[in-house]
């Protein structure tokens, strides 16, 4: 990708291992990039439990990972995208340990908080809007009131999803959330094009991360059907023939943040094997 080696990108909700956000920074660095992976470091009731949210040795060993099959530089910083103090905070430090911020991907994200409407409770609800909507605007506010100083332009790039295009059942919050971020995103394209900034959304389907595992256990117990039955139906409805990987939504961001992308603002870039086509 031309034009990305030597930036520095900051990747929020990128702790996990084997997660969305660890295989987007792979590629970042594969192109020469330094990376600063941000995440909430800590489990926090029902809402943040172990299997949503990174610990800090989590956050370490892939750290230390990417530092080790990569070029570029990662480091780690603890962030809650909910408070504005901890996202200005994250973009601070990838300027003052790499010179500036060029690229942002908004990926921090709760997909986990399932229940019908009429069952969720409003602190899930809360959860849900405060992390994957309020925290992308959050970051996207600090890290452009950073590009703007700085006067050389830059990309943000949220990751949104399937469900910011299409409902789907007992994810009425989590839709919600994903369809704001893709508004949110062809709003700001307007506010920052005049600074040369670009703003992207990236909407993945069904990736089978450690959170997706966690999915695809729940949505088979709905359905009443096994693992595999539930895998294959999946599988069949896309046109690829298989579930997306972390790689996949890592090369689309790679793309976004790249000099060939310069003309692209506002969009919506559908990442799913032809099941989403609107």
């Amino acid at each position: 990708m031309r034009g990305l080696t030597g930036k520095n990108v900051l990747i929020t909700g990128a702790g996990r291992q084997k997660g969305l956000g660890e295989g987007i920074a792979k590629r970042f660095m594969e192109e020469g990039c330094n990376v600063v992976i941000a995440d909430l470091d800590k489990t926090s009731g029902s809402q943040f439990p172990e299997h949503g949210v990174a610990t800090k040795s989590e956050m370490e060993l892939v750290v230390a990972n990417l530092n080790q099959s990569a070029t570029g530089k990662a480091i780690s910083v603890s962030c809650d995208v909910r408070n504005e103090s901890d996202v200005e905070n994250a973009v601070k430090t990838t300027i003052s340990n790499f010179g500036s911020i060029d690229v942002l991907v908004n990926n921090a994200g709760i997909g986990y908080l399932m229940s019908p409407v009429v069952e969720t409770n409003e602190a899930d609800w809360d959860a849900v809007l405060d992390v994957n909507l309020k925290g992308t605007f959050l970051a996207t506010k600090h890290a452009a009131r950073a590009m703007i100083s700085a006067g050389n332009g830059g990309r943000v790039i949220n990751i949104s999803s399937q469900g910011g295009k299409s409902g789907f059942p007992h994810a009425s919050a989590y839709v919600s959330s994903k369809h704001g971020v893709i508004g949110f995103t062809r709003s700001v394209a307007i506010e920052l094009g005049s600074h040369g900034i670009t703003v992207n959304a990236v909407c993945p389907n069904h990736v089978t991360t450690g959170l997706g595992s966690w999915q695809n256990d729940y949505f088979s117990k709905l359905l009443g059907v096994s693992l595999e039955e539930y895998m294959a139906a999946m599988k069949s409805r896309i046109p690829l023939g298989r579930t997306g990987l972390p790689s996949d939504i890592g090369n689309a961001c790679a793309f976004l943040a790249s000099e060939d992308a310069q003309y692209i603002t506002g969009e919506a870039m559908n990442v799913s094997g032809g099941e989403e086509t609107h």
